[in-house]
């Protein structure tokens, strides 16, 4: 009978022995997908800053456009001949 028993608690540890490398693993892949995952995250965040950067900077440079455009009409006593139709009644 002690025999029996003997048997059982060894087969018993050695299932537990394989369950615990199968969690082991298990997590140890589930962080590597973790990282993966972070990783690509990061990667969108940046694209989306360098998008927001060049809109930034294009915006920036239209404004600065119209700026020295309305500059130089200003300076040079230009008037407009339409007027603008967005603004007129």
């Amino acid at each position: 009978m002690s025999s029996i028993l003997s048997w059982e608690n060894s087969k018993k540890a050695a299932l537990g022995a394989e369950w615990k490398k199968i969690e082991e693993k298990f997590e140890k892949k589930k962080a590597e997908c973790r990282e993966k995952m972070r990783n690509k995250e990061a990667k969108i965040l940046k694209e989306a800053q360098e998008k927001r950067a060049k809109v930034t900077a294009a915006h920036e440079e239209e404004i600065l456009r119209t700026e020295e455009t309305s500059a130089k009409y200003l300076s040079s006593g230009h008037t407009l001949k339409k007027p603008i139709t967005c603004f007129a009644s």
